[in-house]
């Protein structure tokens, strides 16, 4: 089974090869030199995360600081040799030398700091404005230009807001008290951001990508293969499942489309599928990773800290919904499958599932271990650090998963390479957060929302939903749902939403952009991949991934998903919404046993609107009456339609 998933990756030989592609520049010293200082970067941050992650002996100002520091000056180095021009280079390489002096200086001066009360020396000043410099480079060379002009205007408002008249002015803050703020407190660039960056983010990046390095990824891959493979459409299921699966380590969907893709798409090309409809198929699994338990991506390990709520919570309330979104891509690949009369692929089946575990099994072993810590409420630090220990022990079990030295120097300089963006974009975020928290403009604009909205809690949520899908275009993840967060989920949470609740609807519509144009970068990596129309393939993969759009305004009517309330409830709501995604996708399929007719479509997407209608789930005679024909309907016309499938197969 494993000979399909793709040539294993060269080990690298020279540290030179630790670096990533993307025809670097400079001369031959200058790479190696570069190389070896990302390297020894890279090495020192796991080294920091791990100890911290289990000991927890390092106070957070301190840790936090040499976090970025390592992080920032190995994410400009990295840059720079990205730079044809020798002068842009070096002046990135000063930047980087510059990065790395304020986490030895704070964990120096910590106590200092503490005796003055956080007053700012002009020394602290030097290093805040040659630290915002580091952070306004780093962003713009890795995210571009919308996260760094919206942390430059959040500067020029802490400093000019006294030329602001009416109840948005302040009387403005001077360099000493912007540099205590945002330098020296865990208020600004240091807060509880960047906490769960050093906590949970780089630790479980870390130990996703050493699994992936030993061969967890072929593993899955193989894995779904075999489980889907004699059903019609194998192929397309088994991108579903094997994506999911990925998605559970690195919570990237560009990362999945480019490492699962190149196996599942090409094959769901040769089976019949229409290159879009592979590329859409594989973007909108890829894009399940975020919201799978149980390391989810990083908004989630974000959301647990601003909730202030136990991770493990998170991901239990996030359970239900994943699964109904995967649910819905499982029925809406079988029916395209289908509709395109595709053959199933004989290489599969549960003799082939066995050997692929009794072979290679033994690689979920550290899975199964963060699961159970998790669950018995080990803390995920703890819990991430025992599991990439196991991982470690494991990993010379066979010849497949065992890696030397040079690949774990290459773990490192990977999980680096992947979390500097995500740790960029905290940081600025955590200056815009600072500001807002300072200024006492946070507050304003919650209660600007709720004017808006007035008592309308759906016209609030509907704007929520369009900002997050707009800050989702411009922003990462990260750093949209911490600033939405801030924001607008205390309005939420104000007119009544439970905060898990209020967060989840912010975290899934950030999350939209990944296969929504313009932006849809899942959609366009499988796109590059299968050889279709970019815009078509996101689109496609639009249609497959309704339920992203969809599933958060259930949150409001069907607490249940989110496991809130009592056990009927909870089954009672997932019942219902499981009804209704399936119908949706049925409709949006246009298919079942044979074509459907538009009025059969409309039956379909009417009856399962019904089925989730917006109000509390109860048996009482507002809710029976709503919800009875709704599931009535979508009963009758799974009915009426397999019928007619049979009869037609029967005469034929």
């Amino acid at each position: 089974m494993s000979e399909g998933t793709g040539a294993v990756p060269a080990s690298p030989r020279i540290l030179s090869d630790l670096l990533p592609s993307g025809g670097p520049n400079g001369s031959p010293f200058e790479r190696r030199a570069v190389a070896l200082a990302v390297t020894l970067l890279a090495a020192g941050t796991a080294g920091l995360v791990i100890y911290h992650d289990y000991f927890g002996t390092i106070t957070a100002l301190v840790v936090r600081s040499w976090f970025f520091s390592l992080i920032s000056a190995a994410g400009l180095l990295l840059a720079a040799l990205r730079l044809r021009h020798t002068f842009l280079r070096f002046t990135l390489y000063a930047l980087a030398a510059i990065a790395l002096l304020p986490g030895p200086y704070l964990g120096e001066h910590f106590v200092n700091i503490i005796t003055m009360g956080g007053l700012a020396t002009p020394t602290d000043e030097v290093l805040f404005v040659g630290l915002m410099a580091v952070l306004f480079t780093l962003v713009y060379l890795r995210l571009g230009w919308p996260l760094l002009l919206l942390a430059a205007a959040a500067i020029l408002y802490a400093v000019f807001g006294y030329l602001i008249p009416g109840r948005y002015g302040h009387g403005g803050y001077d360099l000493g008290r912007l540099t205590s703020t945002l330098f020296l407190s865990t208020e600004g660039i240091y807060g509880v951001p960047m906490g769960v960056a050093v906590d949970y983010i780089f630790l479980f990046a870390l130990f996703g990508t050493f699994l992936m390095k030993t061969g967890t990824g072929r593993l899955f891959v193989d894995l779904a293969r075999a489980v889907t493979g004699r059903t019609p459409g194998g192929p397309g299921l088994s991108a579903v499942l094997a994506s999911s699966m990925l998605g559970m380590l690195n919570g990237s969907a560009v990362a999945n489309v480019v490492t699962v893709g190149t196996f599942t798409i090409p094959l769901m090309k040769r089976v019949g599928y229409t290159p879009v409809t592979a590329g859409a198929i594989e973007a909108a699994a890829s894009s399940a990773g975020q919201i799978l338990p149980p390391v989810m991506g990083a908004a989630a390990f974000l959301m647990a800290e601003m909730i202030g709520m136990p991770y493990k919570q998170v991901a239990f309330a996030a359970i239900l919904p994943s699964f109904l979104y995967v649910l819905a891509l499982f029925v809406a690949v079988r029916l395209e499958a289908g509709r395109l009369q595709l053959q199933r692929d004989d290489a599969g089946g549960l003799r082939a599932a066995g050997q692929v575990l009794l072979r290679q099994g033994y690689l979920l072993l550290p899975l199964v271990l963060l699961v159970v810590l998790l669950v018995r409420d080990v803390t995920p630090m703890r819990a991430g650090v025992l599991s990439l220990g196991l991982a470690f022990v494991l990993m010379p079990w066979s010849r497949r998963s065992r890696i030397g030295f040079m690949e774990l120097l290459a773990v490192c300089v990977e999980t680096l390479t992947a979390t500097a963006p995500i740790i960029a974009a905290i940081a600025a975020a955590g200056v815009v957060i600072g500001v807002l928290s300072l200024t006492g403009l946070g507050l304003m604009i919650s209660g600007l929302i709720l004017n808006i909205g007035g008592n309308s809690l759906w016209l609030v949520l509907l704007l929520t939903a369009v900002a997050s899908f707009i800050l989702g275009i411009g922003l990462p993840t990260s750093a949209a749902y911490l600033l939405l967060a801030v924001l607008v989920a205390p309005a939420l949470v104000q007119m009544g939403l439970p905060p898990i609740a209020a967060h989840m609807f912010i975290f899934y519509y950030g999350l939209v952009s990944a296969i929504t144009p313009p932006v849809a970068l899942s959609a366009y990596a499988a796109a590059a991949i299968s050889g279709a129309d970019a815009t078509r393939t996101a689109i496609e993969a639009l249609r497959l991934g309704f339920v992203k759009l969809l599933v958060p305004f259930l949150f409001v009517s069907m607490p249940g998903l989110l496991m809130i309330g009592s056990v009927p409830a909870v089954l009672s709501a997932a019942l219902l919404a499981a009804t209704g995604v399936c119908g949706l996708s049925t409709a949006f399929s246009g298919w079942l046993g044979r074509r459907l007719s538009p009025p059969e479509r409309a039956g379909f997407i009417l009856a399962a609107l019904l089925v989730l209608v917006p109000a509390p789930v109860a048996l009482d005679t507002v809710n029976l009456a709503l919800r009875t024909p709704g599931l009535l309907g979508l009963v009758f016309l799974a009915w009426r339609c397999t019928r007619a499938a049979s009869g037609v197969v029967s005469a034929r």
